[in-house]
């Protein structure tokens, strides 16, 4: 019980900040319309590197609401019959798309795409 008790436990420092392809950080993002923050998911909770989860969001009523913003734009471009399942192409569709986002503007692309 002593060598629990004396383990130091892990800070905030010693976490590494998860960020959206490797590059873009979702802590600084803000959603600047009241009625829409419980809707865009996109601080740290729903934080990932990868808008490819595998998740069942749509299982329950409301919980494509808790689904990241990033993965429900992803999964929108997966419409229509030949992109049917294609979510790798969406995502590199994404992340080029936020490449280019970043390159004309200067900030962060999810910061854009919850303005918009």
């Amino acid at each position: 019980s002593m060598a629990i008790d004396s383990m130091p436990l892990p800070q905030p420092a010693d976490i590494p900040e998860i960020k959206l392809f490797g590059r873009w950080s979702c802590y600084d993002v803000q959603v600047s319309d009241m009625s829409l923050q419980d809707y865009i998911s996109v601080k740290e909770k729903y934080a990932k590197y990868l808008p490819h989860s595998a998740g069942r969001y749509a299982h329950k009523r409301f919980r494509k609401a808790q689904c990241p913003i990033v993965e429900r734009l992803t999964n929108s471009l997966m419409m229509h019959g030949r992109n049917n399942g294609k979510k790798l192409m969406a995502v590199r569709i994404v992340k080029h798309a936020f490449e280019i986002i970043h390159l004309l503007t200067g900030e962060n692309p999810l910061q854009v795409l919850v303005s918009a």
